[in-house]
């Protein structure tokens, strides 16, 4: 049994945390039982908040049962989140909804008072709940498209938070600024001050090869590939990342694509959505159809051609013009 204040030390593998008023409920791997953490309160709403509590752990115990989507069926990184979703003076929810509908546009890092915030939203259930929302109707779209079959259909997937996942990397070095893992609680002494994206520590994690890829695209991907819709790669990553790319790929379960294409160098100077579009258009000179666009950013779904739907993956770690 743990006590109150070492639940921050539980790490996330094996254990979903439900909070209820005072009580904390861990439910470890399945068919480990369950550990109840009651925080003292007292007369009655204590004995109303354990019935209700009681009822509570029936319906997790019965959903578990039956393969419930409660907790994370795959881990991304294994770092236990924590709530930080309150700021004193500035709502960070709000902020996130602004950068995810472009009302907020042009940001350098994460505001200071949110950084813990975004750390906690990237590694809790919230951000593959909306990730999963996007890549479902995604399929659902592409599920009702009456294809010509003539093997000229494409869907264009951005790589970096879109196809691979680099949250093993900001984890170690901060969601949008340079703080650490230890230092996600904003109140921390040792927070640090917040700074922008550094590519060169960035790019040295890219040659590891070592991104996870993100399930819901996943499982989009694979569902597009069953439909006979081909797939092209178009990534913000350098012509010379070409082979760590392509085995990073590989290795996480991307095999089959129509065509991988990183920034030349002739792009130098140019911004994301210029670069995009470049590309894209070639692709239709090629004969080609998208019918499908799929990225996290806005400059991986905005210019001409943009193709025939776009989908926007949540992001609130950077911002790329």
């Amino acid at each position: 049994m743990y006590g109150y204040h070492e639940m921050s030390k539980l790490p996330l593998s094996g254990h979903s945390s439900f909070f209820m008023s005072h009580y904390i409920v861990v439910a470890p791997r399945r068919g480990t039982g369950l550990n109840i953490l009651v925080h003292h309160d007292q007369g009655n709403h204590a004995s109303k908040m354990r019935m209700l509590l009681l009822f509570f752990l029936a319906t997790v115990v019965v959903s578990s049962s039956q393969g419930s989507d409660l907790g994370l069926s795959y881990h991304i990184h294994l770092l236990r989140p924590q709530s930080g979703n309150k700021v004193p003076g500035l709502s960070c929810l709000s902020w996130r909804l602004g950068v995810e509908t472009r009302n907020i546009i042009g940001w350098t890092t994460v505001p200071k008072e949110c950084e813990g915030y975004v750390g906690h939203y990237m590694l809790g259930y919230q951000y593959r709940e909306d990730s999963k929302v996007v890549t479902n109707q995604a399929i659902v779209y592409a599920q009702s498209l009456k294809l010509k079959g003539d093997g000229k259909d494409l869907w264009v997937f951005d790589i970096d938070e879109t196809t691979l996942s680099n949250l093993p990397y900001y984890a170690e070095h901060g969601f949008g600024m340079t703080m650490g893992r230890a230092d996600l609680n904003p109140s921390s002494p040792n927070k640090r001050k917040v700074q922008p994206y550094n590519s060169t520590l960035f790019n040295q994690w890219v040659i590891t090869a070592k991104a996870p890829a993100l399930p819901e695209s996943m499982k989009l991907y694979k569902t597009l590939l069953s439909l006979g819709i081909k797939v092209v790669f178009l990534t913000g990553r350098s012509e010379e990342q070409r082979t760590v790319t392509t085995n990073n790929l590989n290795h996480v379960g991307f095999h089959t694509w129509e065509k991988l294409i990183l920034k030349a160098s002739s792009y130098k100077g140019k911004t994301a959505v210029e670069y995009k579009s470049t590309e894209r258009k070639k692709l239709e000179k090629n004969g080609y159809r998208i019918i499908g666009n799929i990225g996290d950013q806005w400059s991986d779904l905005m210019g001409t051609p943009t193709g025939n739907r776009t989908f926007k993956l949540p992001d609130p770690m950077y911002y790329i013009t």
